[in-house]
């Protein structure tokens, strides 16, 4: 506890890793959500904006859930977030599906921001990556099993929220600083509030279903379009599995990260007040993000990110070779990719050279406006 209470009274400022480490995918995708409120809300005088805004975040213990149990909490700078997406049916999402035993982790992404906050590595794991999953505690207090050889969106369907970072801690040896959940219905209210996103389709896209349909051209993406473009798997040329949406995703991110420079939200009260209004709703995050004096300090140290200088990777894997409908991470080039975040240096380019990941051709269909 004593840890944890050292750590918690560091978020409250300006936000560095551990020292103050303090917002989706993400990511890249959380500096544009988290930061809007913050504004907004350190204005002076606006009680009921700030009460309004606050009562919408939603927070989950991850610190007392896994306990001391963690990597070491290194003070360096940077930040590491795990951001997810979640495929839940429930409620509003409804209509994109029943759920099938719970929901699980649609999307992943770990945000590393180097010190300084001008720059950032994002890593997503493809949701049908085989990892040794270790024990966790389910909803409800009971304990559900470690196993070998389990899909790494499971861990969130088992454990929850923490059940996913302990598994990405385990993967990465990183201890999370944050973690960022997004929902279906909140992503596309999102969107619809910064006045769609700006994208370029070299060659079109059509998935049924994920009810997406754009010609080549030009397009101002809708919140349904958004989550579409995020969601299609076959939809693209390739073998219709993770990887490629996951080429779609980072294209995607990048020129959201782009249109929030570019709107002017800090500059117009009504349009910010709607993006941190829509934000807040669309995200769950760990207790330390939970209010929106958290955010504040957190948001303002991600705002002199800008696109260009996040760089974007899937994890190396290679297609699993027994069971090709899964992949399985390189060792050798993932602990590259860890051993570079955990040092707080960039990705080596030979790290992701022989990847499945970075081998296909989703990503060359969409281009920021």
């Amino acid at each position: 506890m004593g840890e944890q209470g050292t750590r918690s009274s560091r978020i409250r400022g300006a936000g560095k890793r551990r020292k103050q480490p303090s917002t989706r995918r993400r990511a890249a995708r959380i500096a544009a959500w988290s930061a809007a409120g913050v504004v907004l809300v350190g204005g002076g005088g606006l009680g009921y904006v700030y009460f309004k805004l606050n009562g919408n975040l939603k927070g989950v213990d991850i610190n007392a859930q896994l306990g001391t149990d963690r990597p070491q909490n290194v003070d360096n700078g940077s930040m590491d977030i795990l951001v997810l997406g979640s495929d839940s049916r429930a409620g509003a999402n409804k209509e994109y599906g029943e759920d099938e035993g719970g929901a699980r982790s649609d999307t992943a992404m770990i945000i590393h921001v180097y010190q300084g906050h001008k720059t950032a590595s994002v890593v997503s794991i493809p949701r049908d990556t085989l990892v040794t999953r270790p024990s966790c505690t389910a909803p409800g207090g009971k304990t559900a099993p470690g196993a070998r050889r389990q899909m790494f969106n499971t861990a969130y369907e088992v454990g929850g929220p923490a059940c996913a970072v302990k598994t990405v801690e385990q993967m990465s040896g990183i201890r999370m600083d944050h973690y960022i959940e997004v929902d279906f219905t909140g992503f596309k209210k999102l969107i619809d509030q910064l006045g769609g996103v700006p994208v370029t389709t070299n060659k079109p896209i059509k998935d049924d279903k994920s009810h997406l349909d754009l010609p080549a051209g030009k397009h101002t993406l809708n919140g349904e379009q958004a989550l579409g473009l995020v969601r299609t798997r076959h939809g693209v040329v390739g073998d219709g599995s993770d990887l490629g949406r996951i080429q779609l995703q980072q294209a995607f991110i990048k020129a959201l990260i782009s249109q929030v420079k570019s709107v002017g939200v800090f500059s117009n009260p009504t349009k910010l007040y709607g993006l941190a209004d829509a934000a807040t709703k669309a995200i769950t995050t760990d207790s330390d993000l939970s209010s929106i004096n958290s955010l504040i300090g957190f948001a303002n140290g991600l705002k002199g990110l800008d696109a260009s200088n996040v760089k974007m990777i899937t994890l190396p894997v290679q297609y699993d070779k027994a069971d090709p409908n899964r992949v399985s991470p390189l060792a050798k080039e993932s602990q590259e990719v860890w051993d570079a975040l955990a040092k707080d240096q960039p990705i080596p380019a030979s790290a992701t050279a022989g990847s499945a990941g970075d081998k296909g051709t989703a990503g060359g269909y969409v281009a920021g406006q």
